[in-house]
């Protein structure tokens, strides 16, 4: 097998001659959504759902720039993912961890260093970082993880609006407000439009209530995984369909059924609790029917273990795709929005989530795991008169890259601690990877109480990953050629003895690299 090399590829700093030999700056239009998984998005060409689902307006944007193909997040988890967009930092330098994190917001971000260029900043919608934005010229943001009915709004002086109707509609709303609300139209701007969509509780617009009504969606062939081969730390988590839905929250009961079907208790839907009267009778008439026939056949005695969880993950599933098809369809909008006016012509479009998602993939929901499902992001960028359109980038990004490929974009000089690299001489050059691009991934995760996901950090290659858990002072090792669903862990197969030598040192190599402290994460 080849050897690996051991260097880490030195980041180059510059400035794009070419975004500062440009009349006018473009704007940026960041289109950001939460915990949307790849199998969930057409373009990318790997959906078990193609035949019930598309993804048309996302697949637009595809088809007419850049999407990437191997893109990848620092750290699997809404807050610290968000902060590594802002700042183009591993959780470890930009101090957000976990969700438990604040966000310092006095340290440098690109919304800082392109406002004191001459940008116009605006941010809309999910934040998630606790503290109040800085940064932005202006700013409405959900409380913590919002609510998809009837949400509420911070505002820039402290009060809290509640809007009626559903959030992902709300948000475009807004959006565009903003857009066509503009304090002075010969400023370039970059815009931040945060959905909440497709988060947990996965909460569909009324209009989509009824959509695959009738129709089973497939599988995946790991629903029903029995975690052999890899680690014990896989049979203790707590993210399974069959074992960890609550009958409120996930599955949309009102009251615990009498037999429960391994489904939990404590948390009801209260996003129902949010709901007009008119709002919970057309809820009532789509999910009651639903539900009491599930009653019925379990009371008679028709469900085993297995036909329960095949029901709630259908009930998953639906919902998760019926939430992303408002979350589609409001892009659509502002694309059209954009087209409209003119200001496509010279704004950069750019639609990613803040990490992937298990699908029921080895029979999970939720993300943290650096499995691919969940290690991998979705992002896609239109940039006219520069990316050629329909362009497939096989280089490796992270997104630690997003803040220093704005800031070239803007004609500015990346600060030596961004730990990112641009994209721009990737988008300039049809897609090719550069000679001197990184071959490897950083991924860490420091574990929360959350899912009982341990702790554990590695790194990815092209055909290689590696992750260390240090509470059982344990290694997985995945050929994702030869296994590209991540079922068996061969680190201690003789045959890959040279490759695990290679990527503990790689490991060792990228953690110094990045300067991740002995003893991270714990």
């Amino acid at each position: 097998m080849r050897k690996l090399p051991i260097l880490i590829t030195t980041l180059a700093i510059t400035a794009s001659p070419l975004a500062g030999a440009q009349p006018q700056r473009p704007n940026i239009v960041f289109i950001f959504s939460d915990d949307h998984a790849l199998q969930a998005i057409t373009a990318y060409g790997n959906s078990r759902y193609a035949e019930y689902f598309e993804t048309p307006n996302i697949d637009r944007l595809a088809a007419e720039g850049a999407l990437f193909k191997n893109s990848f997040c620092a750290n699997s988890i809404c807050g610290p993912s968000r902060a590594s967009v802002l700042t183009g930092k591993h959780s470890v330098h930009n101090g957000f961890m976990d969700n438990s994190s604040r966000f310092d917001g006095s340290q440098p971000t690109f919304p800082k260093y392109l406002g004191e260029s001459g940008y116009e900043t605006a941010l809309i919608g999910k934040w998630h970082l606790v503290t109040e934005p800085t940064g932005f010229d202006h700013w409405e943001i959900l409380p913590g993880q919002g609510s998809y009915w009837n949400p509420d709004f911070i505002q820039m002086d402290g009060s809290t609006k509640r809007f009626e109707g559903y959030v992902t509609d709300i948000i475009t709303d807004k959006t565009i407000d903003w857009l066509e609300d503009r304090k002075d139209e010969e400023k370039p701007f970059v815009l931040m439009s945060q959905h909440k969509a497709p988060h947990r509780n996965w909460m569909p617009a009324e209009r989509h209530f009824m959509m695959f009504d009738g129709v089973d969606l497939p599988e995946p062939e790991s629903l029903f995984d029995d975690y052999s081969g890899r680690s014990e730390a896989l049979k203790t988590q707590e993210m399974t369909i069959s074992d960890h839905f609550f009958w409120g929250w996930d599955m949309f009961f009102h009251e615990a059924p009498p037999e429960t079907g391994g489904m939990m208790d404590g948390l009801p839907n209260h996003e129902y609790r949010r709901m007009t009267d008119l709002q919970k009778r057309s809820f009532d008439y789509a999910y009651g029917p639903r539900n009491q026939r599930f009653l019925d056949d379990l009371a008679a005695g028709n469900l085993d273990a297995k036909a329960v969880t095949s029901w709630k993950y259908q009930r998953y599933i639906k919902n998760y795709l019926r939430t992303i098809r408002a979350l589609d369809e409001n892009i659509g909008r502002l694309l059209d929005y954009l087209d409209e006016t003119g200001l496509a012509e010279n704004t950069i479009v750019i639609y990613s989530s803040d990490q992937g998602f298990y699908l029921g993939e080895k029979g999970w929901y939720d993300k943290r795991w650096m499995f691919e499902e969940s290690l991998v992001m979705p992002f896609i960028i239109r940039w006219p008169g520069v990316v050629e359109s329909g362009i497939r980038p096989q280089a490796m990004i992270q997104n630690i890259d997003y803040a220093p490929t704005f800031l070239e974009i803007a004609g500015l000089e990346v600060p030596e601690d961004i730990q990112g690299r641009s994209l721009v001489p990737i988008l300039e050059n049809g897609g090719d990877t550069p000679d001197d691009w990184r071959d490897f991934i950083y991924y860490f995760y420091s574990g929360e109480s959350t899912h009982r996901v341990p702790a554990h950090d590695g790194v990815r290659s092209e055909r290689y990953k590696i992750f260390y858990l240090p509470r059982t002072d344990e290694w997985q090792l995945f050929d994702l050629v030869e296994d590209p669903n991540e079922m068996r862990s061969v680190h201690d197969d003789p045959a890959y003895a040279e490759v695990f030598v290679e990527m503990k040192a790689r490991y060792e190599a990228t953690r110094a690299h990045y300067e991740i402290a002995e003893g991270l994460p714990n």
